[in-house]
C-alpha cells in the first residue's frame, strides 16, 4: 500500500499475495482444485486491487478539479466585485 498525502493505492500484486496467504487448504481439498482455486482468488484480488486504484485516481481528479474550480470562481467574484 502506497500513500501520499490525499492519495492511497494498494500494490495489486502484494495485495493479491496477501490475500492468498490467508487462503488455506481444506483437509479434503485435491491439489489440483485447491490450486485453481487460489489462481482465482489470485486474478480476482488483481483486478479489485487495479479496480480500487482506478477509482481513487478518478475521485482525487474529481475533488483537484472542484476545487480548482473553488478557487476560479473565488477569483472571479473578487475582480469583478
Amino acid at each position: 500500500m502506497i500513500m501520499k498525502k490525499d492519495e492511497l493505492t494498494l500494490n495489486p500484486e502484494a495485495f493479491a499475495l496477501a490475500v492468498l496467504g490467508g487462503n488455506l487448504k481444506e483437509a479434503n481439498e485435491e491439489n489440483k482444485t485447491y490450486i485453481k482455486r487460489q489462481l482465482t482468488l489470485y486474478l480476482e484480488a488483481l483486478l479489485v486491487a487495479q479496480d480500487f486504484n482506478g477509482l481513487e485516481e478518478s475521485q482525487l481528479e474529481a475533488v483537484r478539479e472542484a476545487k480548482k474550480n473553488q478557487i476560479l470562481e473565488k477569483l472571479i467574484e473578487r475582480r469583478y466585485s
